[in-house]
């Protein structure tokens, strides 16, 4: 199987990445500069018309979106049980998280690092206000589900949608209230953390904050 990663560092590339060197899967990676625009390049936009990473190409099939390609991971590697069962109640909870991440913190992340795109810049603060209570709020409510249910999302089994929220956890280092301001989520966040393949992402992303 023929497997090619492009991303860029410290984006949503990276819980593909992650989990690639988590399901021991060889493949090719491919950084992309952003400060000069490779991933609008025509190269690039051949493959990924959007312009944007995560793009993973197995066997020629393009793919992107990162929970999307997560979750294809998870069940092209059943052994590693980071999908539940297709048809039971832990898949419908596994499908609602995955999307919760998709649906309500990305867009809202999305609004807050890029608050001038939704309604220009002359409103870019409200925007970014709005969108720093979303996330917030968001994340108070996994908190609340972590208590009662943890300690994964999917309760005792780690699945491939943990994976995607610490990538999320990840983003909200640099904001006003970051998720290690809930003891709940930086517990969770170190289990995660501990794993042999996010200090090795790490490495291979040259990355080295929020460790």
């Amino acid at each position: 199987m023929s497997v090619v990663l492009y991303g860029s560092q410290s984006t949503a590339s990276l819980v593909v990445h992650w989990l690639l060197i988590e399901l021991g899967i060889e493949h090719e990676l491919h950084q992309l500069d952003f400060d000069r625009r490779e991933q609008k390049s025509p190269e690039y936009l051949a493959i990924n018309p959007q312009g944007r990473v995560p793009t993973l190409l197995i066997d020629g099939q393009v793919l992107t979106e990162s929970a999307a390609i997560a979750m294809h991971l998870a069940d092209l590697h059943p052994q590693a049980k980071l999908a539940p069962a297709v048809g039971t109640p832990e898949r419908a909870a596994y499908y609602r998280w995955m999307f919760f991440c998709a649906y309500t913190l990305m867009p809202a992340y999305r609004s807050w690092f890029y608050a001038d795109e939704p309604a220009g810049e002359a409103h870019a603060d409200e925007v970014k206000a709005r969108a720093r209570q979303q996330i917030e709020a968001a994340w108070q409510q996994v908190t609340d589900h972590l208590e009662r249910n943890g300690p994964y999302l999917l309760g005792a089994d780690l699945s491939a949608v943990d994976f995607v929220l610490t990538m999320l956890m990840r983003w909200s280092r640099n904001m006003p209230k970051p998720t290690d301001g809930w003891p709940v989520l930086r517990d969770f966040a170190r289990r995660m953390k501990d794993r042999p393949s996010f200090a090795e992402v790490y490495r291979r992303e040259g990355i080295d904050d929020w460790t």
